[in-house]
């Protein structure tokens, strides 16, 4: 999959859908040649065209003026040397200055993919899955070299990319800037897609024109954020859902983060991800080596669906791990919607007793079991059970819940710490401060330095004492806050710019510690609903909270946006009450339901409030969901209809081999005069007539071909409706 062309110096990674092209070009510069559709041969026809550009400087000691950086599409850019763009790497001298120069000096491929040590990164399970290009540069005046790496799937239209930097000098250098990947792109039309939002409106997609100048999403919060996802897409003007090319670009990382794009004066398209600069100064002692975190990049010229569809494939089979990489995810009931801090023992029996015989799979206590925490205001970092709360204690409730063939799940929040708990009495140090300043509260609660190796032991030693005593099935990790006064007790001050990073490397320790030791358990990501949702946090846990808001019409767009880079396995969507807590506004059971079990599927209310016809839904989704959740959790899905246009929208899931699929519908606005829409779906066999619940027969290719008319659901806002399809012969 790999070859080098000694005559040409041309690398080319190619599989059967894409092609990655780059030489070594005059003064051993690394170019980037092309990225995009499987090309069996290249005959030369990108070698950069040689011109004279006012202001672009030639390179070092050269008076060739035809050759510039400043306009060359490298696969790595420096600093200060000639490129006035955006560099790729920033590195401070020990006499302060900021050049940085890398040129080519060798190359090796390795068959699979190298692990990337303490961080999460994809993987292969056989050698044979892909092959690595490790292209090494240099930078002869800083004594550093720079090892970039690019794996290419055999099956898939990715490239992985990272980038590790080995200090081979006598003095210390600090690395101001460093991404994991640069692409360069010649002269196109470009429309970047990217994923904003806010607490309890998460990943809403928005696509703007790349102008001139530099574009930057971004993340200062200490984690990956609600605001601004880890994940943008180059598309063209007329790339849609079904068609064009898209390239996508998502970073394996959970912290801060930074995807820059930097259209130059001749229309050329640089860009780079990784790490923030933002407060980053990395100290790197001679012979030390730093090792970005990993990007992802896709290619499909099948629109966005076909690159969605290559995301959640490689997410869910070669980032994810574990038990629960590929098993049916149970049906949850949380108590934190129906019981908030105000439980008992009689409170959570008499949530069992309600949602057993609807046939639900598993109970999750929410905050408020531990130290002697009744409100937000208390006992973050005291994990251990609060002594007058439940009687019994957990291993009584876990009993209770396992007596009803149900599962027990547990919350946590091991990243948080409050001032009234006993670990803030006896290590106040414990918590993320600068000396001198006051402390920033944000939902009452401090920040733990999980930059420290000692404080990380202490959270998971605690857990442990309940984990190894309390049988737990789940654990909901969750993150109510981010961070300020990101400094550390114990560094230096030359090494405080270290300390973001650090920490999230210590979120990593402790999340692998306790999967390894607790294989059996399945775990849930939560930073305040989806504020942590990425690939970096996938790697540990095969599911996560997608928001904190629950309203069914609010989820669709979140649900929508999270689809474009993100597997439906590793997206849990609960039934709430209505009117919804959130927004207040007021949707159907059956709509709610419908959104849910979209994805991970549970209910977050108080059960025993539910009138007879409710629980009679409830059973029946219940039962729907248990009888195709192999097929939601694991085909593949498909935005049909987007939910950020339009009044009507629909997705769709369809299993590998094609024999089934789920279309669900849905319309926002009921209208006096309404439209009549046509929805037609997507991914069929064309030659499999199918048969749906009523028994009427379609052709494949008459659904997708002709489809059919959506005839009003019925006269009422937020309506939903869902219908199966199956193989049922060969037409």
């Amino acid at each position: 999959m790999i070859t080098f062309d000694e005559s040409t110096q041309v690398f080319h990674l190619h599989n059967q859908q894409i092609s990655y092209l780059m030489s070594v070009e005059e003064g051993n510069l690394l170019a980037h040649l092309y990225f995009g559709k499987a090309v069996s041969h290249y005959a030369g026809e990108r070698a950069y065209p040689r011109r004279d550009r006012g202001f672009s400087g030639n390179l070092p000691d050269s008076s060739e003026r035809d050759y510039s950086k400043d306009t060359l599409l490298q696969e790595w850019s420096g600093n200060n040397t000639g490129d006035y763009r955006v560099p790729a790497v920033i590195i401070r001298d020990e006499n302060g200055a900021r050049q940085t120069d890398f040129r080519y000096q060798s190359y090796r491929i390795v068959a699979g993919k190298p692990d990337l040590e303490n961080l999460p990164h994809s993987y292969v399970v056989d050698d044979s899955e892909a092959q690595t290009l490790i292209i090494t540069l240099t930078d002869t005046a800083l004594n550093c070299d720079l090892a970039l790496s690019y794996t290419i799937f055999d099956n898939w239209a990715v490239i992985a990319r990272d980038a590790k930097l080995i200090n081979r000098g006598s003095h210390v250098l600090h690395i101001e800037k460093i991404a994991s990947m640069q692409i360069d792109f010649p002269k196109q039309d470009f429309q970047v897609i990217s994923l904003p939002g806010a607490h309890a409106r998460e990943r809403q997609v928005e696509r703007q024109e790349v102008g001139h100048g530099v574009t930057q999403f971004e993340s200062r919060r200490g984690t990956s954020s609600h605001h601004m996802n880890p994940f943008i897409a180059l598309v063209h003007p007329d790339t849609t859902e079904f068609a064009g090319e898209a390239f996508g670009v998502q970073l394996v990382y959970s912290g801060n983060h930074q995807e820059t794009l930097e259209r130059d004066y001749i229309d050329q398209t640089r860009v780079l991800a990784g790490i923030n600069e933002y407060d980053f100064d990395w100290k790197l002692s001679p012979k030390d080596v730093f090792q970005t975190p990993e990007a992802l990049l896709v290619y499909s010229d099948q629109g966005l669906n076909g690159m969605s569809n290559t995301y959640h494939h490689l997410l869910r089979e070669r980032v994810a791990r574990g038990k629960y990489q590929y098993a049916k995810r149970p049906i949850v009931i949380n108590n934190w919607e129906a019981t908030f801090f105000d439980f008992d023992s009689s409170k959570i029996q008499e949530i069992l007793n309600n949602a057993a015989p609807l046939g639900i799979e598993m109970f999750v206590l929410d905050d408020g079991w531990f130290g002697h925490r009744d409100d937000d205001n208390s006992s973050l970092g005291d994990w251990f059970e609060h002594a007058h709360k439940l009687q019994g204690g957990l291993k009584e409730v876990s009993r209770q819940v396992h007596d009803k063939n149900m599962r027990f799940g547990l919350w946590f929040e091991p990243e948080m710490i409050s001032t009234d708990s006993d670990l803030y009495r006896a290590h106040p140090d414990y918590a993320l401060q600068v000396p001198g300043r006051g402390k920033t509260l944000s939902r009452n609660q401090l920040v733990l330095d999980f930059s420290r190796k000692e404080v990380v032991d202490n959270i998971f030693h605690q857990m442990v004492k309940i984990l190894d005593n309390v049988k737990v099935d789940y654990i909901k990790w969750d993150m109510n806050r981010h961070l300020t006064e990101v400094y550390s007790a114990a560094l230096p001050a030359d090494q405080q710019g270290e300390v973001s990073h650090r920490y999230t490397l210590g979120v990593y320790d402790l999340a692998e510690r306790l999967i390894e030791r607790y294989p059996d358990i399945l775990f849930e990501g939560c930073s305040g609903g989806g504020g942590r949702f990425d690939a970096g946090m996938l790697y540990y846990f095969p599911q996560s909270w997608a928001s904190d808001n629950t309203d069914a019409v609010a989820r669709l767009k979140i649900q929508t946006g999270t689809s474009l880079a993100y597997p439906m396995s590793s997206m849990t969507a609960h039934v709430s009450v209505s009117p919804n807590q959130q927004t207040g506004r007021a949707t159907s059971f059956e709509m709610r339901g419908d959104v849910a079990m979209s994805g991970v599927f549970g209910y977050e209310l108080d059960l025993a409030k539910l009138t007879d016809a409710e629980k009679e839904i409830v059973k029946k989704q219940v039962a729907f969901y248990k009888e195709h959740r192999q097929l939601i959790q694991y085909g593949d899905f498909i935005r049909i209809k987007s939910a950020f246009k339009g009044n009507d929208f629909a997705w769709e899931f369809v299993s590998k081999d094609k024999s089934e699929a789920l279309l669900f519908r849905f319309k926002l606005m009921s209208l006096a005069q309404p439209e009549f829409t046509l929805t037609k779906m997507a991914g069929l066999d064309p030659k499999i007539v199918y048969e749906d619940e009523k028994g009427h027969s379609y052709g494949g290719d008459e659904l997708m071909s002709i489809g059919f008319y959506d005839v009003p659901l019925e006269a009422a806002d937020w309506t939903s409706k869902v219908d199966y399809f199956a193989a049922k012969e060969r037409a």
